[in-house]
């Protein structure tokens, strides 16, 4: 497709041209950040019988309704060792925190309320209702659905997955995602740079992103200016599912990555998008593999990873975006929709606010460190005052 298209219309290409999904089962060491492949369902009962929240005695509530009472210790139950006998009339059993409530008993008198002599127990409070058990399930039962599938598991699935009593999780595996950069000018980070040189900085801010997406980033080095050496870097990572070029696809004579793509045999689905920064952003499909190109410029190639690298991996940002109150005026928008860097704060209000950045110019890098949101604005915006409400997609944390 040529011509210039709208973010909205290459979000729906994006869509129509998914990476291929394949699953994979990992140990649960292996899983901190991929996506589950089918929803993780439990195994087990938790917990799986009706336990003791607290250190204590365990009762028959209708023997401590009255202060005083007078109890005969038959036994233990520590956690893990279940007192088999039941808890007759006039009996308890000492109790540990986790340990299973035998049976006969339905409540727990906790130790600070009671005074041990022997092998009798005084219990020195009056009791209406039952306290301190966990019923059987309380977190939850052997086969219900714990967590969903499409979500990206951290710590706290881990924990839970474990507790479920599972030692695998079936997720979806990492799409290998080639970073290529192009240029003669471009030299890695710590060189010594001679005059007309620059620091090849893209790959380095781009691959957290990938790997925060559930991608695996890989390193395609920087290709020279030309249709050989950039077909040649597509080949030195092994089998890739998703390319990210970086830069050589404006309107230069010395672009190249587009032509090098399509000997590859690569099908063009559009060339250029309508949103500022980005207007050079394109994609391409081979079979089952992807190319989205991205702008040489820092600023714009880490805006367009956001916008649509984001959506091929999965994590789409339509689903993060929210409405903020500005904090200062904005002009109208011009022939593009944009996307404004900007700093997102929650004022003790509660109420969202945000700020753009003063400097726009796609090829700086320094303003990130301050930003933490992006304004939306759309084709021929009109001017906003302070207090507007404007669409904005959070790209770091909120600050308060």
């Amino acid at each position: 497709m040529s011509g210039l298209i709208s973010v909205d219309q290459a979000l729906a290409h994006l869509s129509a041209h998914p990476l291929p999904v394949v699953h994979r089962t990992v140990p649960l060491s292996e899983a901190l950040g991929r996506r589950l492949a089918e929803p993780v369902l439990a195994r087990v009962t938790r917990p799986p019988a009706a336990v003791s929240a607290m250190d204590g005695y365990a009762v028959r509530l209708g023997d401590v309704r009255e202060s005083g009472a007078k109890l005969r210790v038959i036994g233990e139950a520590p956690a893990g060792t279940p007192f088999e006998k039941a808890v007759g009339a006039g009996e308890a059993v000492r109790i540990f925190t986790g340990g299973e409530l035998p049976n006969g008993a339905d409540h727990i008198v906790i130790q600070e309320d009671t005074i041990r002599n022997g092998d009798v127990v005084t219990c020195k409070d009056s009791y209406a209702q039952a306290q301190f058990v966990r019923a059987a399930g309380l977190d939850f039962s052997e086969g219900e659905t714990l967590i969903e599938a499409g979500t990206v598991i951290g710590a706290a699935e881990l924990a839970i997955a474990a507790a479920a009593n599972r030692a695998t999780l079936n997720v979806v595996q990492r799409p290998r995602v080639g970073i290529l950069a192009n240029g003669d000018e471009l030299r890695p980070p710590g060189s010594e740079l001679k005059r007309g040189q620059i620091v090849n900085s893209n790959p380095a801010g781009l691959a957290p992103l990938i790997q925060a997406w559930g991608g695996e980033p890989i390193d395609l080095g920087v290709a020279s200016d030309s249709v050989e050496s950039i077909r040649e870097h597509m080949h030195v990572g092994g089998e890739i599912d998703l390319y990210l070029p970086v830069g050589g696809a404006s309107v230069g004579d010395h672009d190249y990555m587009r032509a090098a793509f399509a000997e590859e045999g690569f099908t063009p689905v559009f060339e250029k998008i309508a949103v500022k920064p980005g207007k050079p952003t394109w994609f391409s499909t081979r079979e089952g593999q992807r190319v989205l190109g991205l702008p040489g410029n820092p600023a714009s190639a880490f805006v367009c990873a956001h916008l649509f690298a984001s959506a091929l991996l999965g994590a789409a940002w339509t689903e993060r975006q929210v409405m903020a109150q500005l904090s200062a005026p904005l002009k109208e928008s011009g022939k593009r929709e944009q996307f404004l860097r900007a700093m997102a704060t929650l004022g003790e209000d509660g109420q969202l606010r945000v700020e753009a950045a003063t400097n726009q110019d796609s090829s700086l890098l320094r303003p990130f460190l301050s930003c933490n949101a992006l304004i939306r604005r759309e084709i021929g915006a009109a001017g906003k005052s302070m207090g507007d409400t404007v669409p904005i997609i959070m790209i770091g944390p909120l600050q308060g």
